[in-house]
């Protein structure tokens, strides 16, 4: 059986892709795709003392988070919330294996609480005052599509309470870098709610398949889908922009994908 869920809200983050408005012709393909540098945006919901201590994967994952919030016409604080990584914050654990092999060894506590893989899920709730609850997940090449199956679960197990999927990704310094090297920080928000509920949005069901995706018709999108863990959800944003009736492939686990239908 397939599990349903309404797209309420879509906040994104990456390369050449400015915020969902922005990229949605882009997506669509009546746009050229234009790679540039992620533009991260300054959590000013953050007080200013976590401001200052927030890195990439957290300033990525709220900005694309509260995007999505704000679109969805719904309160932050009111949504239960799903974090997907493959990387979490690789510049603190880089920062902290550095100390590690130094004749120091002393770690800095902040970095300490930085380096662990639900930072962006306690930075969300100082943000917000979100009090719902938040898991945060890892799936290597897949954490998008298992953040997905568990955000829309979390949906059909509770239909009165919606929820928001944050994937996001950012690169690790060197020489992690050299074996997983991931280009550039990328993040998407997904307000998910019941299909039953009335209200505005587009309906997704979700059901596994045997086969792994095909590329995507635009080679710059399908170089920049592969090259990031989170941007694996590029084929449902496309879909999504395109305002139209399909389906789109999902990257999964074990040679597996999600075939994710929109109505």
């Amino acid at each position: 059986m397939a599990l349903a869920a309404r797209v309420e809200g879509v906040g994104l983050v990456g390369p050449g892709l400015a915020g969902w408005e922005e990229s949605r012709a882009i997506l669509a393909g009546k746009k050229p795709y234009v790679a540039s540098p992620t533009a991260i945006p300054t959590p000013e919901a953050l007080p200013a003392t976590e401001r200052r201590r927030a890195g990439k994967s957290v300033k990525l994952a709220l900005a694309a988070g509260l995007a999505a919030a704000r679109a969805s016409g719904r309160e932050p604080r009111d949504l239960a919330a799903v974090f997907a990584s493959s990387t979490g914050d690789g510049e603190n654990l880089h920062a902290i294996c550095e100390a590690l092999a130094s004749d120091d060894r002393l770690i800095s506590p902040t970095r300490f609480h930085n380096s662990v893989h639900n930072a962006p899920s306690g930075y969300w709730g100082i943000a917000t005052g979100a009090t719902e609850a938040a898991d945060s997940l890892a799936a290597f090449d897949a954490s998008f599509g298992a953040g997905l199956l568990e955000a829309m679960g979390r949906v059909a197990a509770d239909p009165a309470r919606p929820v928001v999927l944050i994937a996001y990704d950012a690169p690790y310094p060197q020489p992690l870098h050299a074996t997983r090297p991931i280009p550039d920080g990328f993040a998407v928000g997904l307000v998910l709610a019941s299909a039953s509920e009335a209200s505005r949005g587009r309906t997704l069901e979700i059901a596994m398949r045997g086969e792994p995706p095909g590329a995507m018709a635009d080679a710059a999108l399908e170089e920049l889908r592969r090259a990031i863990p989170a941007a694996r959800s590029l084929p449902l944003l496309a879909l999504l922009a395109a305002d139209t009736p399909g389906h789109a492939t999902i990257e999964y686990l074990d040679g597996r994908a999600l075939d994710v239908r929109v109505a």
